[in-house]
């Protein structure tokens, strides 16, 4: 979810006064050793505790302090920028969005993985996660949680759930025509929601925005038959109202709300949880489903979302900050992550994991579910990692997203033929930072 949650590239570069110092979870209390790891990284529920653990095994050898970074993706990239602009040598893991990585990299601000480093960094790990974590053939970050949305319906209205997107706008107008719940929610503001789901639409449709090595822009016959569904779906009268501002958060909102007229949402794993604690009704007839496709009898390539852990390249204890990132990382941490707040693992072996997430009371096998029970849907998403495809991999991704939310937003004004060529212009001079960004 969080791969999404941007703002403007505007307020950005306009947050001159922003804070350059994060307040830690952890008091640095020191270690035996007295040397510190600070880990930079978003806000995540339970991170503390899986912090804690890996401090525990440290056993004194380093303390990792959890230094939480603002919530939006915009604010979190531009404090690390700036730090590690500045050589600051007080960062030493890095929570990084999977489209950092590759700027991140070029830049030379984080250090190579090798060795048996690199070894355990890709055991067992997905393809599509890992590529997010690798640049220019050699891998740059661990795999932390991945992300992939999923179709999430009502079985009352929908028994069946669509496989493609002329499938599940048909099914949409049918049932208004039935005078049903109906509407199909999803992200399209304009912000990297929009880009997201742009993508997917895309890579399912066998098409391409940039070349693979990110230099030049594409643009292909697939990418225009994304402009073209994104626009049938903004006019066909099957959305919300507020499909120009719907963000992540907004479409879960919609989706449960009472009276809701929403039939389906596309939403990260996340809302699973929330349905099934604030709406209970609608909880009882949640089912969910892989991303729909585009073409009958292929299956979508749902955008890789997700975090990945970088070692800082002005650390001055890189040793054990590869170690430390591999415990914050490791199957026992993601697997705990997972059930507690719905991010999903990238280790293969996680989904698989029968035992129950140890949370100290024995005596309650509710208070200590397995992945089975806390995670039902699970198997959509292993699926839908084994289809998977990354956002273009290139050093010049805060670009090129900026450029390519502004371009699409509002879906209902795109024209495909004159957008794709817009687009074209405008991402080449992106990617050689050429021009005033919107």
């Amino acid at each position: 979810m969080r791969s999404a949650s941007r703002t403007s590239r505007r307020r950005l570069v306009g947050a001159v006064g922003a804070a350059l110092l994060a307040v830690p979870l952890v008091t640095a209390c020191g270690s035996d050793s007295g040397t510190t790891i600070n880990v930079y990284y978003s806000p995540e529920e339970v991170f503390d505790k899986v912090v804690a653990k890996c401090n525990e095994q440290a056993n004194g050898r380093y303390t990792i302090v959890y230094n939480k970074l603002p919530r939006e993706g915009d604010g979190q990239r531009e404090q690390m920028v700036r730090r590690l602009a500045a050589n600051d040598s007080e960062m030493d893991i890095l929570g990084l969005d999977v489209v950092w990585v590759a700027e991140f990299a070029e830049a030379g601000w984080i250090l190579e993985w090798t060795g048996q480093n690199k070894a355990e960094a890709e055991r067992d790990v997905f393809p599509g996660p890992l590529s997010t974590a690798q640049w220019n053939g050699k891998l740059y970050a661990a795999t932390k949680n991945t992300n992939v949305q999923l179709l999430w319906y009502d079985q009352s209205l929908t028994p069946t759930p669509p496989k493609t997107f002329d499938e599940m706008i048909a099914a949409s107008e049918r049932l208004k025509a039935e005078g049903k719940p109906y509407q199909i929610l999803l992200t399209a503001a304009e912000y990297e929601g929009l880009v997201v789901n742009y993508n997917t639409i895309v890579n399912s449709a066998g098409g391409h925005i940039l070349s693979e090595d990110g230099k030049s822009v594409v643009m292909d016959q697939g990418a225009v038959k994304g402009l073209e569904i994104l626009k049938r779906l903004a006019t066909a009268g099957v959305t919300a109202s507020d499909l120009n501002a719907a963000k992540e958060q907004q479409v879960q909102l919609g989706f449960q709300q009472p009276n809701s007229q929403a039939a389906f949402q596309i939403n990260w794993p996340f809302v699973y949880a929330s349905i099934q604690s604030d709406a209970p009704d609608r909880f009882k007839n949640l089912k969910w489903a892989q991303y729909p496709g585009v073409n009958p009898g292929q299956p979508s390539k749902p955008t890789i979302g997700g975090f990945n852990l970088a070692v800082s390249a002005y650390s001055r204890h890189p040793q054990e900050s590869f170690e430390a990132a591999l415990c914050l990382r490791n199957a026992e941490n993601q697997k705990f992550q997972a059930i507690e707040e719905s991010l999903p693992p990238t280790i293969r072996s996680v989904y698989s994991d029968t035992t129950p997430v140890d949370r100290s009371k024995p005596a309650d096998p509710k208070a200590n579910p397995t992945m089975d029970q806390a995670y039902p849907m699970k198997d959509a998403i292993v699926q839908s990692l084994q289809e998977s495809e990354s956002r273009p991999l290139t050093p010049a991704y805060q670009n090129a997203s900026t450029v390519i939310s502004t371009i699409l937003s509002p879906p209902s004004a795109i024209d495909p033929p004159a957008t794709a060529n817009r687009l074209r212009r405008e991402l080449q001079d992106a990617l050689e930072s050429k021009g005033v960004l919107p």
